[in-house]
């Protein structure tokens, strides 16, 4: 069974790691390495925490050129760590639920914190999510094109063997989406909007769309 966490047992501020590219989805796992002495030290103050929680969310520049974070994140539990001889630590994050960044949080921690609220995510603590409307023979086709056109390689029998979720999730963390696309599948109200999303996004791809028209 993997760890849940209720609504009421999520802290209201937790440490944030800014890293574009990295998407997190709520009953997903995300591998991180850490290695930046602020990293691990968020890694050592989140471990003396009950829930074990870091925010992963998206950097993003504005037209004026400065940089803000993205409001909206995904929050995952530590559930396994590895230390390396040379003091590097290989983590594992199980996604628990996204949320909205309120404010950034001062203080004297070399990493970032901030205040969060989870309204709004009621279904990220929740079961599995399906996907009523899925074809996946459809999507299977679609998606085999994409893979060759980008020359990936995958275990196509375990693709066709995922639960839906699992499937379109784990697809939307690993695709070589840009930020701004992983923050739009991020976003996604619900999983057969993640599927339409992650269709559109590789459908655009093959046609040598640019990532501003497929998510506008």
């Amino acid at each position: 069974m993997p760890f849940m966490l209720s609504a009421a047992d999520l802290p209201e501020t937790i440490p944030v790691f800014p890293l574009p590219g990295a998407l997190l989805l709520p009953r997903a796992r995300l591998p991180l390495h850490l290695f930046e002495p602020r990293y691990l030290q968020m890694l050592d103050d989140t471990l003396k925490t009950s829930h074990r929680l870091i925010g992963m969310v998206q950097p993003h520049e504005r037209p004026d050129g400065t940089k803000r974070l993205h409001t909206i994140g995904c929050a995952g539990r530590v559930t396994q760590m590895s230390e390396t001889e040379d003091g590097r630590y290989l983590i594992t994050l199980a996604g628990i639920s996204r949320f909205r960044i309120r404010k950034e949080v001062p203080g004297f921690t070399p990493y970032l914190r901030a205040d969060v609220g989870w309204e709004g995510f009621d279904k990220d603590c929740g079961g599995v999510e399906r996907d009523v409307d899925f074809d996946r023979p459809s999507f299977l086709n679609l998606l085999t094109r994409y893979f060759e056109a980008m020359s990936l390689s995958t275990d196509w029998d375990a693709l066709k063997e995922a639960e839906d979720e699992l499937l379109i999730n784990s697809l939307s963390m690993l695709c070589p989406f840009d930020p701004e696309e992983k923050q739009a599948l991020l976003e996604a109200p619900s999983l057969q909007t993640r599927r339409e999303t992650l269709v559109t996004l590789i459908e655009f791809a093959l046609r040598g769309g640019t990532h501003e028209e497929a998510v506008n």
